[in-house]
């Protein structure tokens, strides 16, 4: 079983340092690391710069990209969240994804409130339109790192989302008319209702990981395949790809009752970060599929056909492991993995802007 060699410093602007109490996705691209607070409108760019004295390893530099200058959200206004749950790189095709939750979300009781507005607060169940985004960016060279951009005139590639609106996209419509899942999609994220958390890119297709629902201890990825629509350099459509013509494909793993959390390729291999569905502490393990996707048809994987690799610390009421990605120590080391939480512990947070994910060798 792997265990925690170090801890990576994420150093925040001034501005921008709450973003650091809620860190959902990672993503490592050279020496550039992408993270997002899962309230916010924007992706964090961080420079790994290497180890420092004491031997822990630090990105700072920070730089935030808004992802209103890219795309065109639903909701166009800074504090209306997307409620970021995947981020994934295509190496091939140069293009950063990044999705939300897809999810509803139900009202929080106030513990200083009486009774019955709290009642009536459980009951208010709302939809942020932000939070049905799929949408890929091109990454660019820029100097010393990477950066953003909405088009590169250079190779064509530009910006793009699926269809969709302030209600849902097509992956949601298509969802809609699922005998198994449809059922879900009114149910809030946090009470075992349709809520994607984690995504992988696998070739010209892409891997949603479900935190929810959770059907008889079974969790569930979906396979799409984005294209764009027509003519269209900014609309993305589902190419038809499952039984009877769906627009997707599902794929079932017995992940010892947890739902994902994250998702992310390791060569041939698939990583899956898997916590509780519902608003719960631990457990948090990462478990490895060896070989992946290789076969073109849906899948059931029984728990004897994964690998446990890594059991996640995780607090009481905090330190909830949101984001994982891969992250270079060298060929000596082994191979990394950085992980990253959803309301931090104190413990983690390193003066005004700083606060500390998780560093692990992967056995």
């Amino acid at each position: 079983m792997s265990e925690r060699i170090n801890v990576v410093i994420l150093s925040f602007a001034a501005a921008f340092a709450a973003l650091r109490d809620g860190l959902s996705v990672a993503q490592r691209i050279g020496d550039t690391l992408w993270v997002a607070n899962d309230e916010a409108t924007s992706l964090e760019r961080l420079k790994v710069q290497g180890a420092a004295p004491a031997g822990v390893l630090i990105c700072d530099e920070h730089q935030s990209f808004s992802l209103m200058e890219y795309l065109d959200l639903p909701i166009p206004a800074p504090d209306a969240e997307i409620d970021i749950e995947g981020l994934a790189y295509d190496h091939d095709r140069g293009y950063l994804w990044v999705v939300g939750s897809h999810s509803l979300k139900r009202k929080k009781a106030d513990p200083d409130k009486p009774a019955q507005k709290n009642i009536k607060r459980l009951s208010m169940v709302e939809a942020d339109g932000n939070r049905f985004l799929l949408a890929r960016i091109p990454v660019v060279r820029q100097s010393d790192s990477y950066g953003l951009a909405r088009a590169v005139d250079a190779d064509g590639r530009t910006a793009a989302q699926l269809r969709g609106n302030a209600l849902g996209n097509d992956l949601t419509w298509e969802i809609a008319k699922d005998d198994q899942l449809r059922d879900f999609l009114p149910i809030p994220g946090k009470d075992n209702g349709f809520d994607i958390e984690g995504m992988a890119v696998i070739g010209s297709r892409l891997l949603l990981g479900l935190r929810g629902p959770v059907l008889r201890g079974w969790a569930v990825l979906l396979e799409i395949e984005p294209e764009l629509n027509g003519d269209s350099t900014e609309t993305l459509v589902l190419k038809k790809i499952g039984p009877q013509g769906r627009r997707y494909r599902k794929h079932f793993f017995a992940l010892n009752g947890l739902g994902v959390r994250d998702l992310c390729v390791s060569g041939d291999d698939l990583l899956i970060l898997a916590g509780p569905t519902m608003d719960l502490d631990g457990p948090v393990t990462v478990f490895r599929w060896r070989g992946g996707f290789a076969s073109g048809e849906e899948l059931v994987v029984f728990a004897e056909q994964l690998e446990r690799v890594l059991e996640v610390p995780f607090g009481q009421g905090d330190d909830h492991a949101e984001g994982m990605c891969l992250f270079d120590v060298g060929e000596e080391a082994g191979e990394g993995l950085l992980i990253v939480y959803d309301a931090v512990a104190p413990r983690r947070k390193h003066g005004d802007l700083s606060v500390e994910g998780d560093l692990f060798i992967l056995k």
